[in-house]
């Protein structure tokens, strides 16, 4: 590419001697053309008519030869340069810095922890403790189902095993005295446990009765009422109209929201990427904006992402964790997530629309001290709203923003009175390309 690049110097710096060369040429020719140029004021028309029309292609062929001249030294020698002016432009320096790789993403805010409350029994409401919305804490009575069955029931089979075990250690007694055989002994021990182990079922099935929160959250709308008929299913007896009371819904569903989580997708492409940051052990960070406000940003990490990836969409589930102690965000909300999947060392940014996009590649004009330009090709590693990261220029040059469209190689240029913008950074926050290893050394 270097040499290319010296064949062209080579030959924009001999086109003023080729244009005084012709130049020249064609002031010779015009002294020798002029005195039949005068001779034509004596022709006649239909002389000149004759002529015209036996020569009609030669005559085209020079005006298209003189039109294609026109446009080509107009090309080359653009008016500015006739004039002796420099072109105008407006350029940055460019330094090393780091750059932050982001990626950014759609989600939803969901519950780090949620619970719907379902009877275990068949039984009616016989009084609700908490209210709509309440705060509760794990382990809090929430309903008290009627118990009163369950309880005589628990009542009559743990006095059948205090019973049974008072036998048992009477039996006990008697073999000592070898009153009884060592089987009735057995057979006694068996009767106390048996009963014991139903009294215990008995105290299970009562505590089915008093229906307790299983986490600490906050509770949603409450679906019954006392007298309510619940049932051992999904179906909780709850709304009445004028011909029935039923409904399919929970109790009351718990729900954790500090802290709080939201769930997202990352394309395929940029997995890789992903992936990097979280084998090397750096906390993956997120900034999250809920709904239309942009004003209001939590900051979390990323807790989890996904073994596999859905192959519907190409793209695999993340789910990161924020912070909720004002309890402002909800599940289900739209969120914005802004990922800071991994850093580049040292990189060089410039601005998108510095970028010269040529059939040869990607190149940037480099203003030098002198006041001239050269065309230097990049790569991109990186692009991110306006600012890119590239490859193959140093830090300390100082690269063409505007003013570009009719740069040549070796044109002189000055800068715009206006102040100059300062060299890009590439702030936070969807990557637009990732970059590989390659490109980052």
């Amino acid at each position: 590419m270097s040499k290319i690049e010296s064949a062209l110097d080579k030959t924009v710096a001999k086109l003023p001697l080729v244009k005084n060369w012709v130049k020249a040429r064609l002031c010779k020719v015009w002294q020798k053309i002029l005195p039949y140029l005068c001779k034509l004021k004596t022709l006649d028309y239909a002389k000149a008519k004759a002529f015209a029309l036996k020569y009609k292609w030669r005559i085209l062929a020079v005006l298209l030869v003189l039109y294609a001249g026109s446009k080509a030294y107009e090309y080359f020698f653009p008016a500015n340069n006739k004039a002796g002016g420099a072109q105008t432009i407006t350029s940055v320096v460019v330094e090393k810095k780091d750059i932050p790789l982001i990626i950014e993403a759609t989600g939803t805010i969901v519950s780090s922890n949620i619970v719907d409350i379902r009877p275990m029994v068949t039984n009616t409401v016989a009084k609700i403790h908490i209210k709509d919305g309440e705060e509760v804490k794990e382990g809090q009575l929430l309903f008290t189902l009627d118990n009163r069955n369950d309880t005589a029931n628990y009542e009559k089979l743990k006095a059948l095993a205090d019973d049974a075990q008072k036998q048992y250690l009477r039996a006990k007694e008697l073999v000592d005295k070898n009153f009884i055989s060592k089987a009735g002994l057995e057979t006694s021990l068996a009767n106390a446990k048996s009963a014991q182990a139903a009294a215990r079922a008995a105290e299970v099935q009562l505590s089915f009765d008093s229906i307790r929160s299983p986490i600490s959250g906050r509770a949603g709308i409450i679906n019954v009422f006392p007298g309510t008929l619940v049932q051992a299913s999904n179906t909780v007896i709850s709304a009445t109209n004028a011909a029935s009371t039923s409904t399919t819904s929970a109790m009351v569903t718990i729900t954790q929201l500090n802290p709080i989580n939201v769930q997202f997708v990352v394309p395929e492409k940029d997995i890789p990427l992903l992936l990097e940051g979280k084998q090397a052990d750096i906390p993956l960070n997120v900034k999250v904006a809920v709904g239309g406000n942009e004003k209001n940003v939590y900051e979390g990490q990323v807790i989890v992402i996904d073994n596999q990836v859905d192959p519907t969409i190409a793209a695999v589930r993340v789910r990161a964790q924020i912070p909720n102690e004002k309890m402002s965000l909800l599940p289900g909300q739209f969120a914005r997530v802004t990922l800071n999947a991994n850093t580049l060392k040292d990189a060089i940014a410039v601005p998108s629309e510095a970028i010269v996009i040529s059939p040869i590649g990607r190149l940037v004009y480099i203003v030098d001290k002198d006041g001239k330009v050269a065309a230097k090709p990049v790569k991109v590693v990186y692009e991110y709203q306006g600012s890119s990261v590239v490859t193959g220029i140093q830090a300390g040059d100082r690269v063409v923003v505007e003013g570009k469209q009719n740069l040549r190689p070796g044109g002189k240029v000055k800068e715009s009175r206006e102040a100059s913008p300062p060299s890009t950074p590439v702030t936070p926050p969807a990557a637009a390309s990732t970059p590989s290893p390659a490109d980052k050394k």
